[in-house]
């Protein structure tokens, strides 16, 4: 994965700053593409009106992008992570403001952090209700990056493959008739082919098309930049007064509902500012600085006042068609040039934008706010490249159907917009909290929030006034994807507070003997469960219907944090369950949001090692040791117990062509890669010692007798109905989950489980 840069040399520095021209700035490239196609109304009225719409682009791309983001959000970050889950990240870990508990023993040790202690601090968190609006604003801000997955891609190919089109006709076509029909049958047809192209592509991982994105994005930027010098030299060299913010005021000035329109288009210059902060993890601060001044803001300036300049010279000509696009102002034989530069970089601002949807994604199924589905890690060395081919083709299908229905750049336009000022919005308001929870200082929070809060309300007012216009594309498509999120996490805290209730005491456990009242078969069983205290009820329900079970229990649960990746010391928890006799452990697997899933055999590898060293510690006086009810709990990997168990290869390493069922680890620098080799270790013993007691040793013997008899894991298959009586909203939710729960893949482990050892047990609740 890649964090923050240990060496950051001038070399390195410059090669990531090369690498972010194509990743991070590849969405806020392509402004020019539409920004004054959707910003300028359909009838110019005056050089003044198109000097205030300049005005407001240059100030919008000087406050917003460069001082919002690269001088100040980017000093704020989760372990080198960054975007709306960092942010809420640091909110839940500082002030403890998450929805879930974190005040349990799986939370305290070593993970959260406590800032400041503040009267404000204290006030947010003893509020329930603000915990609620936090979680609702980091899930509305990932609604919108999804969204935007869908539209982002769309307008880019549309405006692309009507250059494209429109330079087939000036070639192939002289008669004006003929160009019509021409355009009329293929504009569409492009962009579908485009499209399609686009999203197959996926499956390749920026791996292997990363290579050309920023090679892609410097032509792109050179020859706007260059194109933006022509038209200002050719057109119009007054047209650096627009910089004035007096012309901000006049159009304000003027204000009527037409001029408020207008804002949301202009707020496109900044599509694709939020990448800056959300790719953090990927590049160092400095390389993002650098790519950005010295080469994208200059160029971008630069082409909006060329396109300034040669609008406001030929608004009034007539014959001029569509004098708002780029590629109207791009003089000479470089127009045929021109539609293939605009295809490429659109391809890689949409795949910027894709990216960052398979990015978010990720991180809300880490949080169980989305069913589950199948990853694709594209890369070994760098964890943040995902492939989620269910989402891929979700977007490709939506996409598809927004450029039938629509086929206008400007009302998608308007939609982008809408989605862009809602997540600064978010961002904003999470920097503040931050600022003075974290900082605690209170008056620079309130400083922050009123300057580029009442910013963002001005435009998110102008994108309102465009609801009819294709900004309510962006509602349905936030409504439903909330419904999604809310219903499965609704669903998912109720399920955790139903085992809570139904789970079964040590007691119980205790109260069956020595034996467990059940035949004891040779053998490790993994009870897999979503609770980390007590006996789960399907476990009861299975011992009572079925009294055989193995020599050796494993309770595992799985703790999802919100931090960025939890370090392997430090993920795994252990404890006993009962007397030492009964063979029962517990163990608690804490993962981040942005942490890799293991194979399966090392997963039971680092599981039995903790556990072994567990017991070669079990002496009741560790100080990396704490009391929970049910007994000592301790965190593994401070336990320096590295002589209980001794690794050694295994004789029956074996190649399997088994494909993952959650998680698949794709290495692409070898195409053609059939199976995948996975070795298993084998532990034993060390010599005898007077350090370890007879006792000891007996009970790790037994533990390796029983990892050498194989294991299996065991999982609780619960089906859900709705109360009678429930109103119509909560069987709407129930409803919604219940059918996620039916056609999200399985199984719900975050691992490879080979089906032979894979047992389920129903249990039904009513919710």
């Amino acid at each position: 994965m890649g964090g923050p840069v240990k060496t950051d040399t001038w070399k390195r520095t410059l090669l990531l700053a090369f690498q972010s021209l194509g990743v991070v700035f590849g969405h806020l490239s392509i402004g020019p593409l539409y920004v004054f196609h959707t910003a300028a109304p359909d009838e110019i009225k005056s050089k003044e009106m198109l000097y205030g719409l300049m005005s407001f682009v240059f100030w919008t791309m000087t406050l917003i992008p460069f001082v919002k983001y690269i001088c100040i959000v980017l000093r704020v970050d989760d372990n080198g992570e960054g975007g709306t889950f960092a942010l809420y990240s640091l909110l839940c870990r500082h002030a403890r403001v998450g929805l879930l508990p974190n005040d349990q023993i799986e939370d305290d040790l070593c993970l959260y952090e406590d800032g400041v202690d503040s009267k404000a601090k204290n006030t947010v968190e003893r509020s329930q209700k603000s915990r609620y609006m936090m979680w609702f604003m980091a899930m509305l801000g990932s609604c919108t990056v999804i969204t935007s997955g869908v539209l982002v891609p769309t307008i880019s190919v549309l405006s692309a493959s009507s250059s494209l089109d429109r330079s087939l006709e000036e070639l192939f076509f002289k008669s004006q008739r003929k160009r019509e029909k021409f355009g009329e049958r293929t504009e569409i047809p492009f962009a579908y082919a485009i499209i399609i192209a686009l999203f197959v592509l996926q499956h390749f991982g920026t791996h292997k098309i990363g290579f050309l994105f920023a090679p892609i994005i410097i032509v792109w930027l050179l020859f706007i930049g260059g194109l933006g010098v022509y038209n200002i030299l050719h057109w119009d060299q007054d047209v650096f007064w627009a910089l004035s913010p007096l012309y901000m005021y006049k159009f304000i000035n003027n204000l009527n509902i037409m001029n408020w329109r207008s804002l949301g288009g202009v707020l496109l210059c900044t599509a694709g500012s939020e990448a800056i902060f959300a790719d953090l993890g990927h590049f160092s601060k400095r390389s993002i600085k650098i790519a950005f001044s010295l080469l994208v803001y200059p160029s971008l300036i630069l082409c909006y006042l060329g396109q300034t300049a040669y609008i406001s010279k030929n608004w009034k000509r007539e014959g001029i068609d569509d004098v708002t696009h780029l590629r109207t102002s791009v003089p000479g034989n470089l127009r045929h040039v021109y539609p293939l530069l605009s295809l490429l970089s659109s391809a890689v601002g949409s795949q910027a934008a894709i990216t960052a949807t398979f990015s978010i994604i990720k991180q809300c199924l880490a949080l169980d706010c989305l069913p589950r589905m199948k990853v694709v890690h594209t890369s070994s060395e760098i964890h943040g490249q995902v492939y989620i081919p269910d989402i891929n083709w979700i977007l490709m299908i939506l996409s598809l159907a927004l450029a039938f229905a629509f086929g206008s750049i400007s009302h998608i336009g308007y939609a982008i917009g809408l989605a862009i000022i809602i997540g600064m919005l978010i961002t904003t308001c999470f920097m503040s909290l931050i600022v003075a929870l974290y900082w605690n200082k209170v008056l620079l929070a309130a400083c922050f929030l009123l300057f580029f809060g009442s910013i963002e309300a001005i435009y998110f007012l102008g994108c309102i006034l465009n609801m009819k216009r294709g900004a309510w594309i962006v509602i349905v498509f936030v409504e439903v994807l909330l419904i999604i999120i809310l219903s499965w996490h609704y669903g998912v805290m109720k399920k955790y507070q139903l085992d809570m209730e139904n789970k079964v005491s040590i007691d119980w456990l205790i109260g069956l003997g020595p034996n467990l009242g059940v035949s004891r078969v040779p053998g490790i069983g993994f009870i897999c469960t979503d609770i980390t205290k007590g006996i789960p009820a399907f476990f009861s329900h299975f011992v009572t219907n079925l009294p055989a079970f193995h020599q050796v229990i494993v309770f595992v649960s799985f703790k999802s944090m919100p931090i960025p990746q939890v370090t392997p010391s430090m993920q795994l928890l252990i404890g006993r369950m009962g007397p030492k006799e009964y063979r029962v452990y517990r163990c608690i697997v804490r993962y981040g949001y942005r942490d890799g899933i293991r194979d399966i055999n090392e997963f039971e590898d680092q599981i039995v090692h903790g556990i072994g060293e567990f017991i070669s510690q079990d002496d009741g006086n560790s100080e990396a040791s704490c009391w929970s009810p049910e007994g000592r709990v301790v965190v593994s990997g401070n336990l320096h117990g590295g002589n209980a168990l001794i690794t050694v290869p295994a004789n029956d390493s074996f190649t399997t062509c088994e494909r993952p069922v959650d998680v698949e680890v794709q290495k692409l620098q070898n195409d053609e890669q059939p199976s995948k080799i996975r070795k298993r270790v084998r532990f034993l013993l060390p010599p005898e010692s007077p350090e370890m007691s007879l006792a000891v040793r007996e009970e790790l013997q037994e533990l390796l007798d029983a990892r050498e008899h194989g294991t299996t894991y065991i999982l609780g298959k619960s089906q859900f109905f709705a109360q009678r009586g429930s109103n119509f909203l909560r069987r709407i939710i129930i409803g919604v989950y219940i059918f996620l729960v039916k056609n999200c893949r399985e199984p719900s482990m975050l691992l490879n489980i080979p089906h032979a050892a894979h047992v389920e047990v129903g249990i039904s609740y009513t919710i």
